[in-house]
């Protein structure tokens, strides 16, 4: 069975967080693996209307059969996991999680740095969660690790080693990206940056995958990208603009308002690109066309909608796999057996 990674290809915010549920249900994988920086970024998923934001765990905990481990990449702030532990109880995670041993710790001082420090909080506008600041005590090599920890003990495991046995086992693997492409430490529009990079190869490396055992890469864009904090955003619109379009969006973690602008496909190629795409998922169609909302099927896609698939398509040079039409997790289309 493949490994298959997915990860944001703007500036966060895309909406991984549902690609990877629908995934998760709709792929049964028995492993689901969370790479990227740490509680900095949030994934929101609607189950049945209701609401579920996750910034530690993986995203695709629905999978009730899927064991759910964070990668040595990862920083682990123990308050937040133990929260989410008992926020999704219902879902039986607390028997599923797994912790890397090597992560590193994410304390009360790097969330204090964090949000006082006017060049983080303050320039760059970073969430205050204490990631930078941990990242840098962790290349100073005085970072403690999740085995430091002895709450954490009994969610201790070597990610890799499960990963990996999993793979030569023949079982499906998802690894969950955060953040994105726009915000790469390297490839992004440094300063205004995460602590470490975003992309494809990042992930694999957090939780432990070489390059010759990554089958798929999924590089989610939206319709309407958005970032949250400062930095270049070339074809950001007014805020009158998207209210107009109705496109008003807040950060899961921050709460902040979401800046938005029109799709960049000039970006998106570069993305896919440095990514290694082998397809693309785009979510909020039914933003870019209201007649789209809930449609399954790709052929009863309004004319509007089904032409933005194409030119996407077209430009980016990446064929289009899954498609958002809505919240929930059966707004899809899925279009993988086509690719």
């Amino acid at each position: 069975m493949p490994s298959v990674i997915v990860v944001g290809g703007q500036w966060g915010d895309e909406g991984k967080g549902s690609v990877i549920a629908y995934m998760a249900l709709h792929d049964r994988p028995e492993v689901i693996a969370r790479g990227g920086v740490g509680t900095n970024a949030g994934h929101s998923v609607f189950i049945n209307g209701k609401k579920y934001a996750v910034r530690q765990l993986p995203t695709g905990f629905m999978q009730r059969n899927a064991r759910l481990l964070v990668g040595a990449g990862v920083l682990v702030d123990p308050e937040v996991f133990f929260s989410e532990l008992e926020h999704l109880r219902e879902f039986n995670v607390r028997e599923r999680a797994g912790i890397d041993y090597r992560c590193a710790i994410i304390e009360e001082k790097h969330k204090e740095l964090d949000r006082t420090n006017g060049y983080l909080h303050g320039k760059i506008g970073t969430t205050g969660s204490g990631c930078g600041p941990a990242n840098a005590d962790r290349a100073m090599r005085t970072a403690r690790q999740a085995k430091d920890i002895g709450e954490l003990e009994p969610y201790l495991t070597d990610v890799a080693q499960e990963v990996n046995d999993a793979l030569d086992e023949g079982k499906l693997v998802l690894v969950e990206g955060t953040q994105g492409f726009g915000l790469s430490l390297y490839y992004g529009s440094y300063p205004y940056v995460t602590s470490k990079d975003t992309s494809a190869s990042a992930m694999a490396s957090d939780v432990g995958i070489g390059p010759t055992r990554v089958d798929d890469v999924v590089v989610v864009f939206k319709s309407f990208p958005t970032r949250v904090g400062a930095g270049p955003f070339p074809t950001e619109m007014s805020l009158e603009e998207a209210e107009r379009l109705g496109v008003v969006e807040y950060g899961t973690v921050t709460g902040r308002r979401r800046r938005v602008g029109w799709f960049d496909y000039e970006f998106a190629r570069y993305s896919a690109r440095v990514n290694g795409a082998t397809m693309l998922a785009i979510t909020m169609l039914d933003k870019y066309d209201r007649e789209a909302f809930g449609v399954t099927d790709y052929d009863k896609l309004p004319k509007r909608a089904r032409e933005f698939i194409e030119e996407i398509e077209e430009r980016v040079g990446v064929p289009v796999g899954l498609i958002k039409t809505g919240p929930e997790l059966e707004h899809i289309i899925d279009l993988r057996e086509n690719i």
